[in-house]
């Protein structure tokens, strides 16, 4: 039975709920998480009895080798906002994503930022976002992603100015999926995978919350003047047409890069 929901249909209220807590490693979170009204749909945080579950999952989604200490963490250790979407009883999708202090990124993502950010600036980085190949398209994903968005967003986390991750070149559907929600491609990661004996090249995408930005360069310098000229149409008109022309540009160099074949699932690997 295929999963589907308009938008129309989403609950403004909140339901919450945790499997069973019974296991020594630690108890399902107890915080609220939105629940869809699709009757069948909820989202729920993992627990350590869901390891073989996700296991299973993550096999069939990404096409990397997961050590065991790496589902013990994400479905054990608080620092990881690891998200489940159950429906009918299974685990269909997930999405695991850590908040870390800015100072502490590896030296490839320390320009995500820009310097003049406080340091105890936070991002946060999204380890998974997949999908079970049976239940792709019906907006699991976007469900999953919206709710980790919405959890950066609030008062508690307004330290946290970015969310970035790391995504295949080679992965168009992904890309495409976070290019439709905002996320900007802020730079090209040769060599980042191994996959099959290979290395892969990989991209950083970024979403900018909390007033966060990235570094001024001279692209930023040049938006940030036409945006402060007079509030004219003429204004707004320039900007479009700037944009439009460094986008094109952009995108004609990510192409070059980029290898024919594309997997179909929305999902990146970390």
């Amino acid at each position: 039975m295929p999963l589907w929901w308009p938008k129309s249909i989403f609950m403004d209220s909140f339901s919450w709920y945790a499997t069973d807590t019974s296991n020594d490693h630690k108890p399902c979170m107890k915080k609220s998480v939105p629940l869809c009204s699709q009757s069948n749909l909820q989202l729920r945080f993992l627990c350590h009895n869901d390891i073989e579950e996700v296991q299973a999952l993550c096999q069939t989604c990404f096409p990397i080798y997961y050590p065991y200490s790496w589902y013990l963490d994400i479905t054990s250790n608080p620092r990881f906002y690891s998200l489940a979407a159950v429906y009918d009883g299974v685990i269909i999708g997930l999405i695991v994503a850590e908040i870390k202090p800015y100072v502490k990124l590896n030296e490839e993502d320390q320009d995500i930022l820009s310097a003049s950010m406080e340091s105890y600036t936070q991002v946060g980085y999204i380890l998974s976002l997949g999908v079970s190949p049976d239940h792709r398209r019906n907006g699991v994903a976007s469900l999953l992603l919206d709710n980790l968005i919405s959890h950066l967003t609030t008062a508690e986390n307004s330290s946290c100015k970015a969310v970035f991750l790391h995504v295949l070149t080679t992965n168009s559907a992904a890309i495409q999926f976070y290019e439709q929600r905002h996320f900007r491609l802020h730079s090209f990661v040769p060599f980042y995978y191994f996959i099959g004996n290979k290395f892969k090249d990989g991209f950083t995408y970024v979403l900018y919350i909390n007033g966060g930005h990235p570094p001024w360069g001279v692209l930023y310098y040049a938006r940030h003047f036409c945006q402060s000229l007079c509030r004219r149409e003429s204004s707004a008109w320039l900007w479009h047409k700037v944009e439009h022309v460094i986008r094109w540009l952009w995108n004609g160099a990510r192409r070059m890069v980029h290898d024919n074949g594309s997997p179909s699932a929305v999902s990146h690997y970390h």
